[in-house]
């Protein structure tokens, strides 16, 4: 999961997706970046943090950090929050960029609309909440997507 700083949208993403995922009983590896530097070392966001509390989990613990380069093998999806983030994760990835693993949040709800997850950054707690009900929704989606099967009765 990827937004500018790692500090409102990637993180409560990351976390949103990993409280689905061990729900479900899956062993997948989640993590969230930022393409900035901006703001290293930090925990997420008090509105972020206050949300995922309300909705049964806890990410306090994450701590920001930037994409680098090596996530492209690492992981075999990166989803980023906005067409800036996008093309930013493009140039960071350079040479082992790979347009097949990186997509847009969004249209995991809606294919090929390049709808973006607005950053609440410069607004009030409203806009985390909206920004929590789009990655909640797009976190379902992903879930009833690659998950097996036969994982919880899922399908």
């Amino acid at each position: 999961m990827v937004c500018l700083g790692n500090i409102c949208r990637s993180p409560l993403a990351e976390g949103v997706l990993r409280h689905k995922v061990i729900e479900a009983g899956l062993d997948w590896q989640i993590d969230s970046a930022g393409t900035g530097a901006h703001q290293p070392g930090c925990p997420p966001h008090k509105f972020s943090q206050k949300i995922s509390l309300q909705n049964g989990f806890d990410i306090s613990d994450q701590v920001c950090r930037q994409l680098v380069k090596n996530d492209i093998q690492k992981f075999d999806k990166i989803y980023v929050m906005d067409a800036e983030n996008y093309a930013d994760a493009k140039r960071i990835l350079g040479n082992d960029w790979n347009p097949e693993k990186v997509e847009l949040l969004m249209n995991e709800l809606h294919p090929g609309e390049n709808m973006e997850v607005p950053d609440p950054w410069y607004g009030g707690e409203e806009g985390y909440h909206n920004v929590y009900d789009m990655i909640n929704r797009a976190c379902d989606a992903i879930i009833e997507k690659y998950a097996p099967a036969t994982v919880g009765n899922m399908r």
